[in-house]
């Protein structure tokens, strides 16, 4: 955690749906909450986390920070979609110097695209085999014409990008520090277009899937099954005109997509508990606009037998009621655990 005094990032969340901004700010007492908001995105302007319409997306991040009052330049970001891969591997135990430059070498035999056209990273777990002779460690690889995309975007607009994150460890971050809770959890956010899931035991990430699938699935269906265009579709699915006659072919819209997700969630579930039993999931958290669906909560829990629970990414943090109204901050919390988890990380880095 940064100093009292130490300026932070502000956490900028592109998704295929809407742009997600959240600034706090360090004081004696923790974190403040100093101003969030999000706005909606022309559809296609973001898709599979690639960044298609550059006007409209920088017109939006643009009036985020103008409306907001946001003099801060300096942002993190984060990204994820099929450019994206997170995988745990096993590797034999070496220095920090050496496991630096052996990782570009292993990298290959895990990643579908050419080395040349990714940025590597990676997180040294320190899971020594009962051997001592291997460890295992996280290997993130993004495609470098996604991460240049967002970068150059940004810097058109005269913020500094100083970080690009993954989300699911974005969201990771955020819910270690509004929680505390040490237990074996899968962190799901679902969004428009994806959703990512987040394994996390022992304080490490064992798993971190993005499964192309999200709310925008129900808008589509609304839309194609009624005949109307997807704006009109978007307010029936929140809720914003009543259904009347369709209420039922909705409903069934909503289970037959939600079923879906469940079944993908289940399908992740299974994988991490085949090569970690020792190590069981204890509760699911979800976040992301997706997760607002009325009952999903409930129909997660009927199919998994597990807890289920939102998170709070303000929880433990501060506001001015006088400046952020407090069910505005309410009702956007589940959507801006990404930009919150951007946003406590330091300006220096």
């Amino acid at each position: 955690m940064s100093s009292s005094k130490e300026p932070l990032l502000v956490g900028l969340d592109i998704g295929s749906h809407t742009v997600k901004v959240c600034q706090l700010r360090p004081g004696k007492d923790g974190l403040e909450l100093m101003a969030l908001g999000n706005t909606v995105l022309p559809i296609d302007a973001v898709e599979d986390g690639r960044i298609q319409d550059d006007a409209a997306v920088g017109e939006a991040i643009s009036r985020l920070f103008r409306n907001l009052k946001i003099s801060e330049r300096r942002v993190g970001v984060s990204v994820s979609g099929y450019s994206v891969i997170v995988k745990k591997i096993s590797t034999e135990i070496l220095s920090e110097q050496d496991l630096a430059a052996h990782i570009p070498t292993v990298a290959e035999q895990y990643i579908p695209f050419d080395i040349k056209d990714v940025y590597l990273d990676y997180q040294d777990l320190h899971t020594i085999s009962a051997d001592k002779q291997r460890t295992d460690v996280l290997l993130i690889a993004a495609k470098k014409e996604i991460i240049d995309g967002y970068l150059q975007l940004l810097e058109r607009l005269r913020l500094k990008p100083m970080l690009v994150d993954v989300d699911s460890f974005a969201l990771e971050n955020i819910y270690e520090l509004t929680s505390g809770a040490a237990e074996n959890v899968a962190l799901v956010d679902i969004g428009a277009s994806t959703i990512n899931i987040n394994i996390i035991a022992g304080g490490n990430s064992l798993l971190a899937r993005d499964i192309v699938a999200g709310s925008r699935q129900i808008t589509e269906l609304i839309a194609r099954r009624l005949g109307i265009d997807e704006a009109e579709a978007e307010r029936l699915k929140l809720g914003l005109v009543p259904p009347g006659e369709h209420q039922k072919e909705i409903e069934e819209m909503y289970l037959g997509t939600c079923t879906q997700w469940i079944l993908e969630i289940k399908k992740n579930l299974d994988l991490y508990r085949a090569k970690n039993a020792a190590n069981p999931v204890q509760k699911i958290v979800l976040s992301g606009g997706g997760s607002r669906v009325q009952g999903l909560e409930g129909f997660i829990k009927q199919e998994t037998g597990l807890e289920v629970s939102h998170v709070n990414p303000f929880a433990n943090i501060r506001f001015n009621p006088k400046k952020l109204d407090e069910d505005y901050v309410r009702n956007l919390a589940p959507e801006m655990a990404i930009a919150a988890g951007l946003a406590i990380r330091p300006a220096r880095w």
